[in-house]
């Protein structure tokens, strides 16, 4: 069984958060309608929340605005198992019990969407990926953003968000393709 983990959907990457991620609005409706999917065929579903020592940053602390699940987005009863995780570094499986969550409800198939790509839905894909799961990513269901580093010199954040999928699929993910169009999108060739 397949089972849908949202990584960090969380208000601060919107454009009125501290960690902006262009593509957000996008990117968020893609995740909705992952959602809707799941709670359809009664899949489950994990939710993880990212959090910050108020000493690390300014994102993402617990109890404000930007620490909060997007609008509409969080667990509910009446479909699936659904589930929220919260962890304070960047892999949704360490330090957290969603891998023996994931177990219990008999996922063997994980479909993961959320933010930032090259970091905590990366790292959580890896760790997916090491404990044997299969793994499938929405691209268009993530977004990152701008890099830059005068030694190494700058991304723009579809090119950091790509490049970070690439790496996932050179290391064994997929990337899903949807069942039905989504409006204004564009097409995702499935692998």
């Amino acid at each position: 069984m397949q089972a849908l983990i949202v990584v960090d959907a969380q208000n601060e990457f919107s454009a009125e958060g501290l960690r902006a991620v262009p593509n957000h609005s996008e990117a968020l409706d893609r995740i909705r309608i992952r959602v809707q999917q799941a709670r359809k065929e009664r899949r489950p579903i994990a939710w993880v929340r990212h959090y910050n020592m108020p000493n690390e940053s300014r994102a993402f602390v617990p109890g404000t605005w930007g620490s909060e699940l997007s609008p509409g987005l969080g667990p509910e009863s009446g479909f699936g198992p659904e589930q929220l995780f919260e962890k304070d570094v960047y892999g949704a499986f360490t330090g957290t019990r969603l891998e023996g969550w994931l177990h219990s409800v008999g996922a063997s198939r994980l479909l993961l969407v959320g933010f930032y790509t090259h970091m905590c839905l990366s790292t959580s894909a890896r760790e997916v990926l090491i404990r044997g799961f299969d793994v499938e990513i929405d691209p268009h269901a993530t977004g990152a953003r701008d890099l830059e580093d005068e030694t190494v010199g700058r991304l723009t954040a579809d090119e950091v968000r790509r490049s970070a999928l690439l790496h996932l699929v050179n290391m064994g993910a997929t990337m899903a393709a949807m069942q039905e169009p989504v409006k204004g999108s564009l097409a995702v060739s499935a692998k």
